[in-house]
């Protein structure tokens, strides 16, 4: 197959739509085209240059050569991740690929991990020299990986692997568009292995036109042609709920306040075409999404995050950072409905500064099979000048009614550093909960440019002697019982000693933990 220079695929492309490269019909946001010729990078070459892979405890880096050594000079950003569900230990990371941070032409990077993301290797990207953006990965049950790819012209790919993400050797075009996001039904319902993506209005694939939404029947291998929303809507997900509910969020294209989420319960039925029960269009999260300023120049701050609790489809979360009233300029705000998203709890603010300047950006949420919320967020609140952030988390067991004390995951580090000729680390980030752990994909500036990060999160600190040692002392003994029933009493705001009372090892410390805590009691000692 020949191929054509990228440089010239854009200059045809910008001819061809009377498009100028620095354009915007969005405003602030700048959809992603390709406005600069591909570069490639002295790092990319045999021989370039290499350095250490720095990363903090608990986080591994995914970009990383043969060896595991640092690529110098390229960046890496807006990170997705899916696990295999028949072998949680196969993971597949896709990202914005930029091989030099001279240009802003970025590729479509992909990683694999076989051992549960202790090490990952990075065999290069999708199509070598291809204008590739937005990248967004999921699984199905039979553990086949899909991995969704924004081309130059707005419209979509999707991609197969059936080897855990190692190879990618098949490609279905999927219409599409900007910003757009997919998600894949595991209900093990009639519409079992469906997948379906939405994107934002203001830059759409040829015949999209309006149309924002698109359904797979046959695990990907063709495409319905797209249909409308009752209210257009941009820079959201979507998500399939336990009982095949397919639900949408994203803000109101004309006021950034009003939330909007839309739902389909007939979208599972192949033999029909989806239709939606409902569209609210709220002020839900009590803020405004917020682009283009603080951390992240030329991006979003926050993407609106949909999710429902597994086995109770009625209760769904909603999640965003955004600028509430009054001087705050960011804060990570949570919603909830218990009717299937008709109406909305008043949000509330999940980090827990008391910071009037801080940023808490890039706001996300998982949901593990146990009902436990996982939200994890950047935060400038440890520097007064708002240039530093690090990454934070917090989890709640009681359906987001109260939430654990924020834990800091990193030190901190400067999304303002390697930007790849175009002023953002990314758009978001992705995360994926299990009953023990959460699996986060994330950016960040460990090595003094941009790369992509894996860390599995761990909700209670990790006990630092033995279980049932709650004083530190390497003993199990009756100085441990008030420190214990602390941690019980009050989870999930939890002191770093309370890793120490989770008895059974299932995250949450709760009744179930104090039999076992009896027993370690009565037998003494640190076994």
């Amino acid at each position: 197959m020949v191929r054509v220079p990228s440089a010239l695929v854009a200059f045809i492309f910008f001819c061809a739509v009377g498009l100028a490269p620095a354009e915007s019909p969005d405003g602030a946001y700048q959809p992603e085209r390709p406005d600069q010729p591909y570069m490639p990078g002295a790092g990319q070459l045999r021989g370039g240059p290499r350095g250490v892979a720095l990363a903090p405890p608990g986080s591994v880096q995914v970009n990383v050569d043969g060896n595991g050594l640092n690529i110098v000079g390229d960046a890496a950003n807006e990170p997705s991740i899916t696990i295999d569900p028949t072998n949680p230990l196969r993971m597949a990371i896709g990202w914005r690929q930029f091989d030099n941070i001279a240009s802003n032409f970025r590729q479509a990077g992909y990683a694999f991990t076989t051992d549960g993301g202790l090490t990952w290797t990075f065999p290069g990207v999708l199509e070598p020299g291809v204008f590739r953006s937005d990248p967004v990965l999921c699984a199905d049950n039979a553990g086949t990986f899909f991995y969704n790819s924004l081309q130059g012209t707005f419209c979509m790919d999707v991609w197969r692997s059936t080897n855990g993400g190692a190879t990618w050797p098949n490609l279905v075009p999927a219409f599409g568009g900007d910003k757009q996001w997919m998600d894949v039904d595991r209900t093990g319902g009639i519409g079992e292995g469906n997948l379906y993506s939405h994107w934002q209005s203001a830059a759409v694939c040829s015949g999209s036109s309006s149309n924002l939404f698109t359904r797979s029947t046959d695990h990907g291998l063709t495409w319905m042609s797209p249909i409308a929303f009752p209210n257009n809507l941009r820079f959201g997900t979507i998500h399939v709920a336990s009982n095949g509910d397919v639900f949408v969020t994203g803000t109101s294209n004309s006021n950034a306040s009003n939330a909007v989420v839309v739902r389909s319960s007939n979208a599972e039925n192949s033999a029909v075409t989806p239709t939606w029960d409902f569209s609210v269009v709220s002020p839900i999260l009590g803020g405004s999404q917020t682009l283009s300023t603080g951390p992240n120049p030329a991006g979003l701050l926050g993407q609106v995050q949909i999710v429902t609790r597994p086995g109770t489809p009625s209760h769904v979360y909603l999640l965003c950072s955004v600028n509430p009233a009054g001087a705050d300029p960011l804060d990570v705000r949570f919603a909830r409905s218990i009717d299937g998203g008709q109406t909305w709890s008043a949000s509330i603010k999940v980090n827990d500064d008391t910071s009037t300047t801080a940023y808490q950006w890039f706001g996300t949420i998982s949901v593990a099979p146990n009902g436990r919320i996982d939200v994890v967020w950047n935060d400038t609140k440890d520097d007064p000048a708002n240039l530093l952030s690090r990454t934070y988390y917090s989890f709640s067991v009681d359906e987001g009614v109260t939430w654990s004390a924020s834990r800091a995951l990193t030190p901190q580090w400067n999304s303002q550093l390697g930007f790849p000729s175009q002023n953002k680390i990314g758009d978001y980030y992705q995360m994926i909960s299990y009953n023990d752990a959460a699996h986060l994909a994330y950016a960040a500036t460990f090595n003094g440019e941009q790369d992509v990060y894996y860390m599995r999160i761990t909700p209670l600190p990790v006990c630092g002697t033995c279980a049932a040692d709650l004083t530190g002392d390497s003993s199990t003994d009756g100085a441990d019982i008030a420190a214990f029933m602390s941690c019980v009493l009050r989870f999930p705001v939890t002191a770093s000693s309370c890793g120490c009372a989770d008895m059974n090892g299932d995250q949450i410390i709760d009744l179930n933990d104090i039999a076992p805590f009896v027993d370690r009691l009565l037998m003494g000692g640190c076994p």
